[in-house]
């Protein structure tokens, strides 16, 4: 693995958590990371005067701030990462899906850097999961340990695979166990039903376990809603690996159903693959 992880760092719990968390990624990756913190464009300009200046002096000031802290929280949870910090003027979402664009992995707190403090999950996330460059992760508060296993949803879609890639190389670089979970319903049984489904997953993941012989994987195929599936699959998991979208009736929207939905509910840091 190459490249950087980028992180929106805005001064919150949230964003520190996400923070804490890409520092910990970044050291198994073995690439440095980039934190970023936006605010209004103005801010960093040289013409406004009197009182605005003030403010936005002041908002410069929680910028480089948040940046500093962020800094220090990525040396404690990882000593041995490189980091670097940028302050830059813009909308939070346009300015972190630009930086996307030069980085691997983009890491956001599930909540921050928006107006709307009260939803549980913030704007700024749902936009960048979608719209991002690179792969996202959207960090919340998780008892698991680091090694804890690798939760994967698949859905038979031509995306699975890359989905299933990513989840291998990360259960391979932290040394856990890889479980790939599959919700069906009686519509599915059109297509072959879950056996077919279980004889087509079964080959996807002897092929990720050629490329990965340490990884142990395995498979549950569960009748019932994906998002509650998945929901409860990733209790006390590490992670939880979906794709950007699904192949419902709605996989033409940029950000599928599916992972929409779980961004808000999932237990764990949830891993948002973009379609290729």
């Amino acid at each position: 693995m190459d490249g950087m992880i980028v992180v929106g760092v805005d001064g919150l719990r949230p964003g520190l958590l996400a923070v804490e968390w890409a520092a910990r990624e970044a050291v198994v990756r073995e690439v440095p990371l980039r934190l970023v913190s936006v605010v209004p464009a103005w801010c960093l300009e040289d013409g406004p005067t009197g009182a605005i200046a003030e403010i936005g002096a002041w908002m410069r000031k929680g910028g480089e701030t948040a940046l500093l802290e962020a800094a220090a929280a990525a040396m404690r949870a990882a000593g041995k990462v490189a980091v670097e910090t940028a302050l830059v003027g813009g909308d939070p979402r346009q300015e972190l899906i630009e930086a996307s664009a030069e980085a691997d992995l983009l890491v956001v707190g599930d909540s921050g850097m928006g107006t709307l403090r009260g939803l549980l999950i913030g704007s700024v996330a749902l936009g960048v999961a979608g719209h991002a460059h690179c792969d996202v992760v959207v960090v919340r508060a998780s008892a698991a340990a680091p090694d804890a296993e690798v939760v994967v949803g698949v859905d038979g879609s031509a995306a699975q695979a890359d989905v299933l890639d990513f989840a291998f190389r990360e259960a391979a670089a932290r040394g856990a166990d890889l479980r790939a979970v599959l919700a069906w319903s009686w519509r599915d049984l059109l297509g072959g039903g879950p056996e077919a489904s279980r004889q087509a997953l079964a080959k996807a993941l002897a092929e990720g376990r050629e490329r990965h012989p340490d990884v142990h994987p395995s498979m549950e195929i569960v009748e019932g809603s994906p998002v509650d599936v998945l929901r409860q699959a990733a209790a006390g998991a590490g992670l939880l690996v979906v794709g950007s979208r699904g192949r419902g009736l709605l996989t033409g929207m940029i950000l599928g159903s599916v992972s929409q939905a779980l961004l808000h509910v999932a237990p764990c840091p949830v891993v948002v693959v973009r379609a290729r």
